[in-house]
């Protein structure tokens, strides 16, 4: 049960986020009804409360399959890695949130386009074209070594799948198009 609301809730979000940021680049299916401030305001208050259920769906499958994994390792190691592993994940992700700004990170420009081309090369995305989806995933790894659960590690990895796919199908395009560069 608790692996279907995980993959039910990872789901949801993606393809809503997908499919209305694709309606709003092709048809402006949010501005033109509301405007910008609000049309982004209401796909924003959406994208919150999924990106919330998903964290939450995640946390579920991982408590409920606690004790799971059986590595030949001592507990205490599989704690250390774990707590790491989220160290990592969720500075590299507050890290970008910070370096690209709150509108950035629920995808405000395809809200508002920026007025002329707009490549972030600072903080992470120095180093990484997409430290939030591949690094900033790290912590949803590490809680599941934290709680011994291989269903989590199992979850975490569908995770992190089905947003690549949605930055690869959605995001990407829509920055290459913006700023007609490769990323």
């Amino acid at each position: 049960m608790a692996a279907a609301y995980c993959i039910a809730s990872r789901l949801v979000y993606v393809l809503f986020v997908g499919i209305a940021l694709r309606r709003q680049e092709r048809s402006e299916a949010y501005t033109r009804r509301w405007g910008v401030a609000r049309g982004f305001q209401r796909f924003r208050r959406v994208a919150m409360v999924l990106m919330a259920n998903d964290v939450l769906a995640f946390a579920v499958l991982c408590v409920v399959t606690r004790g799971t994994l059986t590595l030949g390792v001592p507990r205490v190691a599989l704690i250390a890695a774990g707590v790491a592993l989220v160290a990592i994940g969720v500075s590299v992700k507050v890290w970008a949130a910070a370096t690209l700004g709150g509108e950035a990170y629920y995808w405000y420009n395809f809200f508002a386009p920026p007025v002329k081309q707009h490549v972030v090369l600072a903080g992470p995305y120095r180093f990484l074209a997409n430290p939030m989806y591949t690094v900033g995933y790290l912590q949803a790894y590490g809680l599941a070594l934290i709680v011994g659960s291989l269903v989590g590690l199992y979850a975490a990895a569908f995770l992190q799948l089905a947003i690549l796919v949605f930055y690869y199908v959605v995001e990407k395009p829509h920055f290459e198009r913006l700023n007609g560069s490769r990323r």
